[in-house]
């Protein structure tokens, strides 16, 4: 069980976290046999990209259909870690070309419509699968975390105009069978 608002808490240079992605069980057993390969599209440009909510994890992969998705739990060396916290940020998809392994998105800052935290790390080597996890191992523990929080607050997505361009572009790189979150 993690601390609450762990998410929350920008990712430390260099240190290794328990990390999640989303993905389909026939990409699940390729990641496992050859590795990660690094995305050519999405918000924060190339990279692998995963989260350390495992409520990002489960939107993805978009449309899939239901009993082909699975959530890999990761262990993930950040290295350096740069924040990209709105979207036109100068290095939104440079950061890489700056020296930074891992570009990190905040939860709540606008820049994705499910307002959750998400990172993108560069080299697919950082990156060590330990389990292959069910969509509802987590809904379970995700639906105790909820439990904690106040029942009247109800999580709802919204769209900012300001981002719907570059949500849009995150979204059609997912779309493709073979490309996951």
């Amino acid at each position: 069980h993690k601390p609450q608002g762990f998410e929350t808490q920008k990712p430390t240079n260099s240190k290794v976290y328990v990390m999640y992605h989303g993905t389909t069980r026939k990409n699940a057993n390729i990641i496992m046999e050859k590795g990660f390969k690094r995305s050519t599209k999405g918000m924060l440009g190339p990279g692998v990209y995963v989260s350390r909510d495992p409520k990002k994890a489960l939107r993805y992969p978009l449309k899939v259909k239901p009993g082909n998705q699975v959530v890999l739990e990761l262990l993930v060396n950040v290295g350096m870690v740069k924040k990209i916290n709105r979207q036109g940020h100068p290095m939104q998809k440079t950061w890489h070309k700056h020296g930074y392994d891992t570009a990190w998105v905040p939860p709540d800052c606008g820049m994705v419509d499910s307002h959750l935290e998400e990172d993108c790390i560069w080299d697919p080597k950082r990156i060590k699968v330990l389990n292959i996890l069910e969509p509802d191992e987590l809904n379970s523990e995700s639906d105790e975390e909820d439990n904690d929080e106040d029942d009247d607050e109800e999580e709802e997505e919204t769209s900012c105009e300001d981002e719907d361009d570059e949500e849009e572009e995150e979204e059609e790189w997912c779309e493709d069978e073979d490309e996951d979150y």
